[in-house]
């Protein structure tokens, strides 16, 4: 447009047959005008298609489909962290990286876990979970599921399911398995919603008695149904108990088994090897729960928190899908060889009903101060790698807690057994 009024001005002559031209103040105000937009276009057009394309690149990587009915966002900006759009889109707090969206929330794990205590035991374990976790670092969530008003009622848990409010009445399983599963089934609706969207779910009870024995697994089911990779820790009981409560335990660990990806069973006899002999009943017990908290936090933590190093939840995954029967160790060393006695004392627990080197795939957290160095990290890789098969699939992790004083853990998960008949 320039170069074409810039040519029309000098080709300008005085004529009668055309019509008279400006005076020259008007042409110049008139070139001037055509030289400001030309420059304000080239200036202007490529920030233009530059927000263009990303707004079509966002829309494509957030899945909103051109046809969609809500509006164009008349608004996209940067606040703080938070991407506004204005419209029917929703808000989300997240730093645009080219065309994928990233959570800014510093700590937050990236896929949901949630934890089920069902009956009196596995409400136990829940209790002791959320006693022992600082709240505010929570990344994973507690539901307790249970037949029993009066210990929903007890239960520190943020989320609570009673199931089987008209067969039950709120009154108990009255250790019938029988009843427990039934109860389980009439609320399936309520537990499909409570662990829909989630990617990884822990089933934990103690097996033996009502329902803890008949619900879990139908909530292991329901957990596996939904895509969720479901890990059940229970418990078998003391044998003391009864043998009625062990038969009863052992068939709905064997029902358990068939619906979750990885089953680890801890046996309370077993427990009572590395106990103290005058051990008072009721600490009995809380041990038992304690032994369930800890391989839920040692697998659960090995994902959400961020530490020496870092395993993410395919990883994990890899190993424990579809593993079937699983064996736990815990180990704790202190002093020089720390590191060393933790990681053979785990690999040779009294939990574990056969040796690990029959595993072909193991998965252990590491967890010591912040002066435990990658060295102390290496000498317990190396014991558990000379203790596994050559093709085993070893994934591992090591976390930082000042709480462990001058102290290291390890927890070794074993899966995938060619013989896991164990109970």
């Amino acid at each position: 447009r320039v170069g074409t009024e810039f040519a029309r001005l000098c080709r300008w002559r005085p004529s009668l047959s055309r019509p008279a031209m400006p005076t020259p103040a008007p042409r110049v105000a008139l070139l001037l005008a055509s030289i400001l937009a030309s420059t304000l276009y080239f200036t202007l057009a490529p920030s233009c298609g530059t927000a263009l394309r990303h707004a079509v690149t966002s829309r494509r990587a957030t899945g909103v489909s051109s046809a969609a009915k809500s509006p164009v966002p008349s608004v996209l900006r940067r606040n703080g962290g938070k991407t506004e759009t204005r419209g029917r889109y929703i808000q989300t707090n997240a730093e645009i990286v080219g065309s994928t969206a990233i959570p800014s929330e510093a700590g937050k794990a990236p896929c949901s876990i949630k934890v089920v205590g069902v009956g009196g035991g596995g409400g136990n374990t829940v209790n002791r979970m959320i006693e022992s976790i600082d709240e505010a670092d929570a990344s994973v969530e507690f539901w307790t599921v249970n037949t029993d008003v009066q210990a929903l009622y007890k239960s520190k848990a943020p989320n609570r399911i009673q199931i089987g409010p008209s067969t039950t009445r709120g009154l108990g399983a009255g250790a019938k398995p029988s009843i427990g599963r039934a109860a389980a089934v009439e609320s399936v609706k309520a537990i499909e919603q409570a662990l829909s969207k989630t990617d990884m779910v822990f089933v934990t009870a103690g097996m033996g008695g009502g329902t803890g024995s008949g619900a879990t697994p139908v909530i292991a089911e329901v957990a596996r149904r939904a895509g969720s990779l479901t890990v059940g820790i229970v418990t078998k009981p003391f044998g003391f108990e009864g043998q009625i409560r062990m038969q009863q335990a052992i068939s709905a660990i064997e029902e358990l088994r068939k619906q979750v990806d990885i089953l680890i069973v801890v046996s309370n006899d077993r427990l009572l090897e590395v106990s103290p002999s005058d051990l008072p009943l009721q600490e009995a017990f809380i041990l038992a729960d304690n032994i369930l908290r800890q391989g839920i936090v040692g697998i659960s933590e090995i994902i959400t928190k961020p530490g020496l190093i870092n395993v993410d939840f395919a990883d994990v995954r890899s190993v424990m899908q579809n593993a079937g029967l699983a064996l736990m160790g815990i180990g704790r060393g202190s002093g020089k060889n720390r590191a060393q006695d933790a990681a053979l004392a785990a690999v040779t627990s009294p939990l574990l009903d056969f040796p690990i080197q029959q595993a072909k795939g193991v998965v252990y957290t590491v967890t010591g101060n912040k002066d435990m160095s990658l060295t102390e990290v290496a000498q317990v890789s190396n014991v558990i790698q000379k203790m596994v098969g050559p093709d085993a699939n070893v994934i591992f992790g090591a976390l930082i807690d000042e709480n462990m004083g001058d102290e290291m853990s390890v927890i070794v998960v074993a899966t995938n057994f060619e013989n896991p008949e164990v109970y």
